[in-house]
């Protein structure tokens, strides 16, 4: 199997390819359309024109069911694209609405590149270029959606179960836990518009959008999960946070590097990376080439980390060893997870868990799924969370998964 290729042209943003590829694929009615949108694969989009998206049994070994394929510099192709929910970790076997896991094949795709120019690619696909340098030249459509105001927990559930976690902690259970919400509300219109709406206004480095007879996932996410091009492997743990004030707030930046909690979370979870990709990289290999970076994402700044090695084994071996994101659990893992499980009420959902592709010619790239809105049926639901550590103030915690979750509600509602 070879990679094609056509150069198509360039002027259209990838909000506005997406709903012309939506609107498409529901006229032919053969699949659905499905992107990623900020930094992928060395792109600043990646949209899959009509993909089969299903629920599978056995969501590791996907990403390794992969023909064998010329590779081509900076070329996608195609491959499978999906979710992983944290549902699937979850040790309490609670389940959300949507599917455990959800993967399809996608045998080609559009391709928007750093310099601006769009690409038809395929992995021996009947499709052709033709089509796509027509759609190209169309207007976007303008579907909408209605959505009310989100439905919160009382902050004192939250509280409560803050307060818990740093019982725990001072009790030696353990290091860190992320301690979650869900809010959730009504929505009807078009999953993909509320996507092409937060594409454009938000600009975050890691959104996805699938959707299917299953529901939607809409997520504006700023965090890599795991990206393996060849078998070098990377993870970039975000933890961390203070809300934003303006793009040169040059104090806050520095009061967030400097805050002693904040650099405690992100240097315990990094170190929890470390672990996991140890289990699957060569020895030696697994290194931080980057530790508190801080990083714009929409309302937030955050404290990022990148930890990085060789790996040794499959996409399933390393997905097996470091799924769910450390993150978005806590150290050690296990306790953390148990914990969560504990305190949560409800089922995470998609929340925490990852999304993203594997390609047989660029590789794997995941997400961690939050900012991420979960659409069934016609309801919609938004998590929202944060590291917990021994110094953690309830009041405080609660405030930052507000300011996280603002910008999200603020687009949804307008």
């Amino acid at each position: 199997m070879r990679v094609t290729r056509t150069r198509l042209g360039r002027g259209r943003t990838p909000d506005e390819v997406l709903l012309l590829l939506d609107e498409r694929a529901r006229f032919r009615g053969i699949g659905t359309a499905a992107g990623l949108s900020g930094d992928w694969f060395g792109s600043r989009a990646v949209l899959a024109p009509e993909v089969q998206l299903r629920p599978v049994s056995d969501p590791f070994e996907v990403p390794d069911l992969q023909p064998r394929v010329e590779r081509v510099d900076g070329a996608v192709g195609g491959g499978w694209i999906g979710y992983l929910s944290y549902d699937l970790a979850d040790p309490s076997g609670r389940r959300a609405d949507l599917p455990e896991a959800v993967w399809g094949w996608a045998d080609h795709v559009l391709r928007l590149d750093a310099d601006g120019w769009w690409w038809f690619e395929s992995l021996d696909s009947d499709v052709t270029a033709a089509e796509f340098e027509r759609l190209l030249s169309l207007p976007a459509p303008a579907p909408s959606w209605r959505a009310g105001p989100l439905d919160r927990p009382l902050p004192a559930e939250h509280g409560h179960a803050v307060k818990t976690c740093v019982h725990a902690i001072e009790a030696g259970e353990l290091y860190q836990a992320n301690i979650c919400s869900r809010f959730a509300g009504s929505f009807a219109g078009s999953p993909a518009a509320l996507f092409a709406a937060g594409v454009r206004g938000l600009q975050p480095r890691r959104a996805a959008f699938l959707t299917g007879d299953w529901g939607s996932v809409v997520s504006f996410s700023p965090e890599l999960f795991l990206a393996r091009h060849g078998d070098h492997v990377r993870s970039t743990p975000v933890k961390g946070t203070l809300p934003r004030r303006g793009p040169a707030d040059d104090a806050l930046r520095q009061r967030l590097r400097e805050s002693a909690k904040d650099v405690a979370e992100n240097v315990m979870i990094t170190d929890l990376v470390r672990n996991d990709l140890g289990r699957v990289c060569a020895t030696g290999s697994v290194r931080v080439p980057e530790l508190l970076r801080v990083r714009p994402a929409p309302g937030v700044w955050h404290l990022e980390s990148t930890v990085e090695g060789r790996l040794t084994g499959s996409d399933a071996d390393l997905l097996a060893a470091a799924f769910p994101p450390g993150s978005v659990t806590g150290a050690p893992k296990i306790r953390a997870l148990d914990l969560i499980a504990e305190l949560e009420p409800r089922p995470r959902g998609v929340y925490t868990g990852a999304i993203g592709m594997a390609s047989p010619v660029a590789g794997l790239e995941l997400n961690v799924a939050i900012r991420t809105f979960e659409l069934h049926g016609d309801r919609i639901a938004l998590g929202v969370g944060g590291g917990i550590t021994a110094d953690s103030d309830p009041d405080a915690e609660w405030q930052e998964c507000l300011h996280k979750a603002a910008p999200l509600e603020t687009l949804l509602t307008g």
